[in-house]
């Protein structure tokens, strides 16, 4: 046979589905019941919810945006974004440089005169992300919002992490908006996502369904693999008692399981591999009964007070995601195996994130009718100060075995939904698969 694809997430049926349309030959292997990973979605009590919180469907890209939206046909809801941040109980504008006229007028001025004040000076490179937020945003930015939120939601100190993903993903806000932000004249920040698509019926899993469904004779699912192994130039992937063969393999499953598939792999890599930092998610849905709690898409929280990082309001997404006169909420929490969330009940969890929104009037814990939580072990992956040179290493073992790696964790890279498709896309047009 020809690819071997592991793991059907979106990565892997994109993989799947350009492949399907070239006539190519390939199967895909999923240890769940049902594909998606990060992009599945629960459905219950007529409730939806998307298990890893608050997807958007946008991109810069629009090739991938249409790529998106083709799939989803009809299925699709245009909004423009209203996202606020919850600092000292107030909503305040997102991005937070953009909303400093919301701001106690104390906190305004600093804020303003903390920016002023990195536009007279020289920097060296900064060596940290840390270092990084005060050159970019001074003092009063820094540490009123962005070293607060980005700790609670990296759970890692800003310090130790690398700078070399910011460009692009965290943009420098230019200065003539902050100035006009601090007056309260209205600026917008991140445009290219200031209007999103969102699917209307079924969650972010409507566009994992269009995709599997195309290639619903390719996948095998549940199936646990065991071990891999390079036999007469050939790779097999054991699992379910049984073997499947290919001629070329590519992963889109963590890295972080794959290295333990393999023998004999080298102690060096092995430790670069146990070097690499991720975080862990938690998520809590709420239904409640109230036809509608507010206009927001999602809410950040830098308060570390309160439990969750963001609250997302799934009913604002699109209006098919409750039950009729019923709203519901998400709340983001992420944690590492071994510190103090991860060591909480379920219970404990949800009852500690319905008394802190209660508290902060978000929500009424009188309404909530539904509650669930979900536990996912890879959510997002951390640019430590080392990530750089393990990851290189990584790369080259892999690159040198011949196994090709495409997907977030698998590649070991904070892709968004557009870069999983834009890596699969680019995987599939730079490889020469046998028929």
């Amino acid at each position: 046979m020809g690819l071997g694809i592991l793991g059907g997430g979106l990565t892997g049926l994109t993989i799947g589905y350009l492949l399907k349309k070239q006539n190519l030959d390939f199967e895909i292997l999923e240890k769940n019941n049902e594909c998606g990973g990060l992009c599945r979605t629960i459905q219950e009590d007529g409730f939806t919810f998307d298990i890893a919180g608050g997807h958007i469907i946008f991109s810069k890209d629009k090739g991938i945006l249409n790529f998106k939206l083709d799939i989803l046909g009809d299925n699709k809801v245009r909004s423009k974004r209203n996202t606020k941040i919850f600092y000292k109980d107030r909503f305040v504008k997102y991005p937070f440089e953009n909303g400093l006229s919301g701001l106690p007028k104390e906190d305004n001025f600093e804020c303003l005169n903390g920016f002023i004040k990195t536009l007279n000076r020289k920097y060296n490179t900064p060596k940290n992300f840390n270092e990084w937020i005060y050159q970019t945003f001074g003092k009063g930015i820094a540490e009123k919002y962005m070293i607060p939120y980005n700790e609670k939601i990296w759970n890692f100190k800003t310090e130790n992490m690398a700078t070399f993903w910011v460009d692009g993903r965290i943009p420098k806000p230019p200065s003539e908006d902050i100035i006009k932000s601090s007056l309260g004249i209205e600026t917008e920040g991140y445009t290219h996502q200031s209007y999103f698509h969102y699917p209307k019926q079924g969650g972010i899993q409507a566009l994992i369904h269009p995709l599997e469904e195309k290639i619903k004779d390719k996948i095998t699912k549940e199936f646990r693999i065991t071990s891999i192994k390079k036999e007469e130039g050939k790779w097999v992937v054991y699992g379910n008692n049984e073997k499947k063969v290919f001629d070329q393999i590519v992963s889109t499953m963590p890295l972080i399981d794959l290295v333990n598939l393999l023998d004999e792999v080298p102690e060096e890599i092995i430790n670069a591999i146990n070097k690499l930092k991720y975080n862990s998610l938690i998520t809590v849905m709420l239904g409640l009964d109230t036809d509608k709690l507010n206009d927001l898409h999602w809410l950040y929280i830098p308060n570390r007070n309160v439990l969750p990082h963001r609250i997302v309001f799934p009913k604002n997404n699109s209006f098919y995601m409750t039950p009729e006169g019923k709203s519901s909420v998400v709340a983001e929490i992420t944690f590492n195996d071994g510190d103090n969330i991860s060591r909480m009940k379920d219970d404990e969890i949800i009852k500690k994130v319905i008394d802190d929104l209660d508290d902060k009037k978000i929500i009424d814990k009188n309404l909530v009718c539904y509650r669930k939580i979900i536990r996912l072990k890879y959510a997002y992956v951390v640019y430590d100060l080392e990530y750089e040179k393990n990851i290189i290493k990584i790369h080259k073992f892999f690159e040198g075995l011949g196994i090709d790696l495409c997907g977030r964790f698998s590649e070991y890279k904070y892709l968004n939904m557009d870069a999983c498709i834009k890596s699969a896309r680019d995987y599939v047009k730079n490889n020469n698969f046998i028929q």
